[in-house]
């Protein structure tokens, strides 16, 4: 479904500074329906990783292909399209601060297109599979950090996704919290969309006991079907 071949991606340095490599050489296969948890340092290259499949960066070589298709070669026309596809979930939630919760998931689907019916029915659906009904309309300074990412991640499912792209979604939250993600992450897995998951907790990833890619200056240094977090 996702493949990397041979792909590098460099940000070229300014005035002093270096150029940064941020991946080298990087090449992998996601299928569908898979758990495949990035790890690294900071600084490693996941979320450039991550960029590269949303199409919001192209790498300096190689190709990322999404579905067959070469995103390096993808219209910008075309790119709403691909990111219909894929929902995403931020470590700082990327909530409307002026919009309540119902309003953050109903804002994905007004963009696209969605008709009024459409949309109440799709959000409270949604809102139930994250255990948010109560909070529908609340603002986000007045939900918890658990309760903003779930709200997130409603967002990120509202239009139905084949891949969850989640970048470091428990770094701000307490341990309950990121048991509590966690398992909302496995239960969308488990309803059969890939997940692709970034993170630098080594509780999270040894927890999942899926397939782990760990990355080390931007290059694959381990690749685990059922792996562990090492380092």
């Amino acid at each position: 479904m996702i493949k990397f071949e041979n792909v590098t991606k460099i940000y070229p340095g300014r005035g002093e500074r270096k150029e940064i490599r941020a991946l080298d050489n990087v090449s992998f296969f996601v299928e569908g329906n898979e758990f495949v948890s990035i790890c690294g340092r900071s600084g490693a290259g996941k979320t450039t990783l991550l960029r590269l499949i949303l199409r919001e960066e192209c790498p300096t070589a190689g190709k990322v292909i999404f579905d067959g298709e070469d995103l390096s070669c993808l219209k910008h026309a075309k790119i709403p399209h691909l990111r219909k596809r894929i929902g995403t979930v931020f470590q700082d939630f990327k909530l409307f601060p002026s919009k309540t919760a119902y309003e953050n998931i109903s804002y994905a689907m007004e963009v696209m297109g969605a008709t009024d019916e459409e949309i109440k029915r799709d959000v409270q659906k949604v809102l139930e599979i994250v255990g948010l009904t109560e909070r529908a309309n609340n603002f986000p300074k007045e939900l918890s950090g658990g309760e903003k990412q779930r709200v997130a991640i409603a967002r990120a499912l509202i239009n139905r996704p084949e891949v969850i792209l989640a970048d470091e979604p428990t770094g701000n939250l307490d341990p309950y919290n990121t048991a509590e993600i966690i398992k909302l992450l496995m239960r969308i897995y488990e309803s059969g969309t890939t997940v692709i998951l970034s993170s630098h907790n080594k509780d999270v990833v040894n927890k999942i006991k899926k397939r782990v890619i760990t990355l080390e200056e931007g290059k694959i240094i381990r690749d685990d079907k059922e792996g562990r977090f090492v380092l």
